[in-house]
């Protein structure tokens, strides 16, 4: 079967393990996390690779190099999805890996590396509200303090470890040596519009843009929706309703900023009162920390200067915070070298999604491929991506693979000099 073929259904099968019916939602250390960890790992055997599954819950399908000490590249992506996703998010990138290491083997090829494919048990972090946690544990800056974290049914993730079969003692010797490793690479679908735009099928990632999230609440006073007249009211929603408009022109009006609000609540929460507490999600990205930064600070002043004209309170805290991240000038040249023998030219694009290559960037040399998605869609049950374009990012990946052996057939060493 054509590989690229056998990756689509191999997407459709995992898109089918889920712990909620009629829709995709796949979280961390979820009885479906577990069947897809079964399933990938039994494609992993298949293609040759010995498998294990570490202390947090990260599936490891290891290829031999042809040396027993041999250098180890990074593969992968994520399993595990947000509520109600699409089926080529972070699965894509793990499957493409699988394929080219089972051409390696159909070859009979072992390149002067060891190769290992990570399906990554929780990038998306939906089920704790702190994402990478698989990538963070393998990179070595798990944060144990997470470990009392509590889902929505009350469970602390340190119970979920466990009874997923972890071992939330060993979760620091899950650590990769940074020593041994080689870089990592992760395939993914683009989750933007850029490739769509420029007909192409991928995409090389200069950088995945630095994060910002923040919780902003403004506190008024709560009265009665038909006694309390317009000009003696202190409405929390009103004060949140126009910061929302803010937060949408002041990234408008800056180049390679994004910002959003997505998530709102509004409390007492009834039709006939006047909201007197009302909190907002704050999400902000750039690829230059600084811009980023300075962008947040001043969203924070924004708030202010509403809650100050409006006579109300406003707090601005930030919950989560992610530095912007360049990928290897080398790895990329080396995959842009590949491109070229699939594609007509080469498209060169930053991230403004989160990937696990940003963690894994912190211990080695780390590049991405992008693989285009219909309409720039994702994380929703339309998510899609064509058969024909994930044979080029299959092309491309397995080129990548030839010309990292070739160009470096006796010392892996010099290659680590390079990157």
């Amino acid at each position: 079967m054509d590989p690229a073929q056998k990756i689509m259904r191999r997407c459709d099968a995992l898109g089918k393990i889920s712990e909620e019916p009629g829709c995709l939602t796949r979280t961390y250390a979820s009885a479906s996390m577990r069947r897809a960890n079964d399933l990938v790992a039994k494609w992993m055997r298949e293609a040759g690779m010995k498998t294990r599954v570490d202390a947090i819950g990260n599936l490891i399908g290891h290829y031999d190099g042809n040396k027993s000490n041999a250098k180890i590249l990074l593969l992968g992506s994520h399993l595990d999805t947000v509520r109600n996703a699409g089926k080529f998010d972070g699965p894509l990138g793990v499957l493409l890996a699988i394929a080219c290491v089972d051409e390696l083997r159909r070859k009979k090829v072992r390149p002067p590396f060891a190769i290992e494919v990570v399906g990554f048990c929780d990038e998306e972090g939906a089920r704790f509200q702190v994402p990478y946690l698989g990538s963070k544990a393998l990179a070595g800056c798990f944060d144990t303090r997470d470990l009392g974290r509590k889902d929505a049914g009350g469970v602390s993730m340190a119970e979920c470890i466990e009874k997923f079969g972890g071992d939330t003692a060993r979760i620091n010797q899950a650590r990769f040596d940074p020593v041994r490793l080689l870089g990592y690479l992760e395939a993914h679908i683009e989750q933007g519009p850029v490739l769509e735009q420029k007909n192409l099928a991928v995409g090389i990632v200069s950088a995945i843009a630095g994060q910002t999230r923040a919780r902003v609440t403004f506190t008024g006073r709560a009265g009665h929706a038909g006694t309390t007249p317009m000009n003696l009211r202190k409405d929390a929603l009103c004060a949140a309703a126009e910061m929302i408009l803010a937060v949408e022109t002041f990234a408008r009006n800056r180049a390679g900023l994004v910002a959003t609000v997505g998530e709102i609540f509004a409390r007492p929460g009834a039709g006939n009162v006047i909201p007197g507490d009302v909190q907002l999600s704050l999400d902000v990205r750039q690829p230059k920390d600084k811009i980023r930064r300075s962008a947040s600070r001043a969203l924070e002043k924004w708030a202010l200067r509403i809650a100050a004209r409006r006579k109300l309170k406003s707090n601005f805290v930030i919950v989560h915070e992610t530095a912007a991240v360049s990928c290897s000038k080398k790895m990329s040249a080396l995959l842009k070298e590949a491109v070229g023998r699939s594609q007509r030219k080469s498209a060169v694009l930053a991230s403004g999604a989160g990937h696990d290559a940003a963690i894994m960037a912190g211990i080695t040399p780390a590049a991405m491929l992008f693989i285009r998605c219909k309409n720039g869609i994702s994380h929703h049950p339309a998510e899609s991506v064509k058969t024909a374009d994930v044979r080029v990012a299959f092309d491309v990946m397995t080129d990548f693979l030839q010309l990292l052996a070739a160009k470096y057939p006796n010392s892996v060493q010099r290659l680590e000099r390079n990157l």
